[in-house]
């Protein structure tokens, strides 16, 4: 999800927030604030694969001092990956650029889209237009800040999540006392760990079981609801252009995968009794190595197969920093097959899927051991499960958000999908089986409130976008004809194309006003917890990171790719995310 603040080629701060690379889902609830709805779209020519000198980076970059140690595995990789099948017989300046560069797309936020070439004139000039357009593309450099970002994710990512699951199982979920203990001695990480459940080879069974079922319903059974259910977009659906000029096509059926397996979740717990409904939270600790080892296996696998057998070497990304390349990812699309997609797959399966059964699972983990559920419990699953249903519902519409057409397939969206999103956006109903919180009826309707209008705020001012793009401005918003800023811009094979910014209805409040619905919702989800631990409210502190870092990085990314008339955008909308505030 990195972007550069200036165009292609300038060193930039990727990494404003450390937690703010950790959001391989978060990105289905926005698409990015720039104007055009595809990336420029004709297959690559040299021009397409040829950068700016500044924007090139050779794959020995003195930057990667700091990797020396894994440099001899990443250049035997690389040897592979150029003597590999893929790569014989093209020509060698083909190559040459494709590994030093590709064009990166983006789909965003509000607008329509035309374009046209520019042209160079006698004098060296475009005549496209009196002034030159602003240019777009993925920033390139890999600055020491950002590699700082990347290796602590690396590092210290995988022990935040058993930070907050362990301070549940030994500490009552406070924050505070586990750190305080290790500070003064009176545990170590040694006993710490000790005191953990480890891997065992029943929840690996369990964890094989789910994936493997999860890879059935999304192979093997297409999609039939679209058939039957009025204004739900499913089956075979085209995705955004790539930055090599394909366009790849999905099965859309997560709503389906994800009724299949409530039902029989339902129909085990009242009727079949094939194992306990607190068959997850019972295993919840011996499940974390699980979904840690596939998520790392999936990332080391997708790396691995960028160099030796891609699935579209044009849409490849090196970077020349081993690091980078392992988190962020190669392959923009990694694929097995014709219709196993990985970013597709991981990023809605098994992850979101498995949110609200863990949900569930803690659910009857309270009933359990206190006999009864708490109104607070009941709303954290209610709340949280209109979200998942919206991702669902609207999953054709998720493959043109940024994780689909702007980010590639590496370690931060296969073990962020499987670890980061399962453990820590579930926390609140963790913490509630621990503690049973049973609120009033006015807080109660309060946090019921706040979560919908955050829900409504969110889902109307991305519906808003979307009238908008499908209709090309010729609609209605708030009772008026839609009010907007053409902006132009140009990518980097010289094409120069025409966007249309909306500054109605919601767009014309706040320039990210869905972000501040989201962050509405989180608060909604952490204050059903009540407010006597900090653990329930990390949620909502990860999400102002990552949503104020995105909103950041979306503007800068804007700033560069439209010039003048991103300042126009601007002027007409003048707060982010708060009106009168921010």
């Amino acid at each position: 999800m990195a972007t550069g603040s200036t165009m292609l080629g300038s060193p930039t701060p990727q990494f404003v927030g450390a937690f703010a690379l950790m959001s391989p889902v978060l990105a289905d609830r926005t698409l990015e604030s720039c104007g055009s709805l595809q990336s420029a779209s004709s297959n690559p020519t040299a021009d397409t694969l040829s950068p700016p000198a500044s924007a090139r980076i050779p794959l020995a970059d003195s930057r990667c001092v700091v990797a020396l140690w894994a440099w001899p595995l990443h250049q035997t990789i690389e040897r592979c990956y150029v003597s590999s099948p893929w790569i014989k017989g093209r020509r060698k300046a083909e190559t040459k650029a494709r590994l030093c560069f590709s064009v990166s797309s983006v789909s965003e936020m509000n607008g329509t889209e035309t374009r046209r070439r520019a042209h160079p004139s006698t004098n060296g000039k475009s005549s496209g237009t009196a002034e030159e357009p602003g240019q777009w593309g993925r920033a390139w450099e890999v600055d020491w800040f950002s590699l700082l970002g990347v290796i602590s994710l690396l590092c210290f990512a995988p022990f935040i999540v058993f930070y907050f699951i362990m301070a549940c199982d030994q500490y009552q979920c406070s924050v505070m006392e586990p750190f305080l203990d290790l500070v003064s001695g009176e545990a170590t990480l040694g006993s710490v760990f000790e005191r953990s459940a480890s891997f065992t080879w029943s929840a690996a069974k369990i964890y094989a079981i789910w994936v493997s079922f999860q890879v059935f319903l999304y192979m093997c059974i297409p999609d039939v609801l679209h058939m039957v259910i009025p204004g739900y977009v499913g089956g075979v659906q085209d995705g955004a252009r790539t930055p090599a000029g394909l366009i790849n096509k999905y099965e859309i059926n997560g709503l389906q995968c994800w009724l299949i397996t409530h039902v029989l979740w339902v129909a085990n717990a009242h009727y079949f009794h094939w194992f306990s409904p607190t068959i997850i939270i019972d295993n919840w600790i011996p499940l974390l190595w699980c979904t840690n080892i596939l998520g790392y296996a999936v990332s080391t696998f997708a790396f691995i197969k960028a160099y030796l057998f891609p699935t579209n070497a044009e849409d490849c990304k090196f970077t020349g920093n081993v690091f980078y390349n392992y988190m962020m990812g190669i392959e923009f699309n990694p694929r097995i097959g014709k219709w196993f997609d990985f970013k597709l797959f991981f990023n809605g399966r098994p992850g979101i899927v498995a949110w609200t059964l863990i949900n569930l699972s803690y659910m009857a983990k309270q009933q359990e051991l206190y006999g009864h559920v708490t109104n607070s419990m009941i709303l954290v699953n209610v709340l949280q499960a209109i979200y998942v249903l919206d991702f669902f519902w609207n999953e054709a519409w998720y493959l043109k958000t940024i994780d689909i057409c702007h980010d590639h397939f590496g370690w931060y969206l296969g073990w962020g999908d499987c670890v980061w999103l399962p453990y820590l956006y579930t926390l609140q109903g963790l913490y509630l089986v621990y503690h049973p919180v049973q609120l009033s009826q006015l807080h109660a309707l309060s946090v019921l409130l706040l979560g919908l209008a955050g829900y409504y705020i969110f889902r109307s001012t991305n519906h808003q976008k979307d009238l908008f793009r499908r209709t090309e401005g010729q609609c209605s918003i708030w009772g008026n004809k839609p009010s907007y800023i053409e902006c132009s811009y140009k990518s980097s094979d010289g094409e120069i194309h025409k966007s249309k910014l909306l500054t109605s209805g919601f767009w014309g409040v706040a320039r990210h006003l869905n972000y501040t619905g989201d962050l509405m919702g989180s608060l909604a989800y952490c204050a059903a917890c009540g407010f006597g631990h900090l653990h329930p409210y990390f949620y909502i502190v990860y999400m102002t990171i990552l949503l104020v870092h995105r909103c950041v990085r979306d503007e800068h990314r804007c700033s560069s790719k439209y010039g003048k008339d991103w300042k126009k955008y601007t002027d007409a909308v003048s707060y982010r995310l708060i009106p009168g505030v921010f």
